[in-house]
């Protein structure tokens, strides 16, 4: 599939946003230390989930009509996911004032993890995607982030838990690097449902695409395929296994100091950007079987 940046970075943004009120949330309920980290990560999650909301607006045809998005919410997880973000970010707000909101908190955090991995989940015929690691993958990568964040943000208004949120977030780190190396493994070893004999009802045992069908570029071409050689996919692929994955271990077990949390947080938040563009570009759809070889 081809890779929308906008959706991309929502999709990081919000799942960071979701992991950081996790991480406060409960932390709260441990230790009377992080009421301090409650008005202050209040914000810092409204920011982030605003931020993402605005990203996904460039996604939009026609961004005056993105309130119709909520109108099928019956049947399509999209629209589950659009009710559900504003109702995430007021829960947010009403936890900044009011504790016992947390509760609430915590359970549309996860709502929407699920609304957001259903819309690919709920998808069988792009198979790297119709997988529960698809939500493990949106789970543990947005969490691990939002302890990173929860470290960084108790590094100036309650020291004493910066090892406890930095610890957390070097095991959620690690945990989330074993799922996506899970994932790629599982996806390597995928047989396509479909064929090229099937793709245009020919069953003869050898079919050779030699013409695109097309004299320029279609939207079948450009839309449901990265464009990129395998060479620059895998690079891009390492590049977000270093930088979301290793390089954060690396930084984290080795200090929980202010500066080496912001490097870490620098480039996990590079890294996912990069791994979430890759979830997108290893989707191979059916059509794919024959325009391919044109994109």
């Amino acid at each position: 599939m081809r890779p929308a940046w906008s959706v991309v970075s929502f999709t990081v943004l919000a799942g960071s946003a979701q992991g950081l009120a996790l991480a406060l949330v409960g932390s709260a309920a441990m230790f009377h230390q992080a009421a301090a980290l409650r008005l202050p990560g209040a914000a810092l999650v409204i920011a982030l989930s605003l931020g993402g909301l605005a990203a996904s607006f460039f996604h939009l045809g026609r961004p005056e009509r993105a309130w119709r998005a909520a109108a099928m919410w019956r049947t399509s997880w999209l629209s589950r996911e659009v009710i559900v973000l504003p109702m995430f970010i007021a829960s947010v707000a009403a936890w900044a004032l009011w504790p016992a909101a947390g509760l609430a908190v915590v359970l549309l955090a996860l709502a929407l993890y699920a609304c957001t991995a259903m819309i690919y989940m709920a998808l069988p015929f792009l198979q790297a995607w119709a997988t529960p690691w698809t939500a493990v993958n949106f789970v543990l990568q947005g969490i691990a982030p939002g302890a990173l964040l929860a470290a960084l943000l108790a590094s100036v208004f309650s020291p004493s838990l910066v090892n406890f949120f930095a610890q957390h977030a070097l095991l959620f780190t690690l945990v989330a690097l074993a799922a996506r190396a899970a994932t790629r493994w599982r996806n390597a070893r995928i047989v396509p449902r479909s064929t090229p004999q099937t793709a245009i009802g020919i069953r003869h045992p050898r079919i050779e695409q030699r013409s695109m069908g097309f004299t320029g570029r279609a939207f079948n071409t450009h839309e449901f395929f990265h464009g990129h050689t395998p060479l620059a996919l895998s690079r891009r692929s390492l590049g977000g296994l270093l930088l979301g994955f290793v390089v954060p271990v690396l930084l984290l077990s080795w200090s929980s100091a202010g500066l080496v949390l912001l490097l870490a947080l620098a480039s996990q938040a590079a890294g996912l950007l990069l791994e979430r563009w890759g979830f997108f570009a290893e989707a191979e759809h059916p059509q794919n079987i024959y325009y391919k070889t044109a994109s």
